[in-house]
């Protein structure tokens, strides 16, 4: 978990880039493979993640997980079944037996991530929004805990229907 001095950190890094911290806020850690969510300066929940094979980096057409502060701007597939497949952000009516391998698939949830630092994740050629960058359940959970993705914030589809139900839209999202 995340030393305090380790949230400090962060809560500068938010500060600096929104003028104030929020009371509730998620933390990627990239390098821990980690989410955990933050309230009143402590971490209260934190899943294991997936992030992208690839690294971190905000290029479009990189395939990297986008590093700064973002909002969720979209929570989508409140209700669908654990293992749903979504498509374009559209609920497939389709669903992805959980642990059946293949290629790593949009499950479950989605939350759709908007870049807040123009020139970082926000502008032309490395906006997060126009990457498509979100949170969401996979199919490959057997992988959660090292890099898999192309860009996402990939989690096991219980995790993520228990993330999704507990954080609003809107609320700060900060990927190091």
């Amino acid at each position: 978990m995340y030393t305090q001095e380790d949230l400090n950190n962060v809560q500068a890094q938010i500060r600096r880039a929104l003028g104030a911290v929020p009371e509730r806020y998620i933390v990627v850690d990239t390098a821990r493979q980690r989410l955990m969510v933050v309230s009143k300066g402590n971490a209260v929940q934190e899943f294991s993640v997936s992030t992208s094979r690839f690294g971190i980096g905000n290029a479009d057409g990189s395939f990297k997980t986008p590093p700064g502060v973002h909002r969720i701007c979209e929570k989508i597939g409140a209700g669908a079944p654990a293992g749903r497949i979504f498509r374009d952000r559209i609920d497939t009516g389709e669903d992805w037996p959980i642990g059946k391998p293949g290629d790593n698939l949009i499950l479950t949830r989605i939350l759709r991530l908007e870049g807040l630092q123009q020139g970082l994740n926000k502008g032309n050629g490395i906006d997060s929004y126009e990457r498509f960058i979100y949170i969401h359940g996979t199919n490959n959970e057997d992988r959660i805990g090292r890099p898999i993705s192309q860009g996402c914030v990939c989690m096991k589809n219980d995790d993520v229907i228990r993330l999704f139900d507990s954080i609003e839209e809107g609320a700060i999202v900060f990927i190091n």
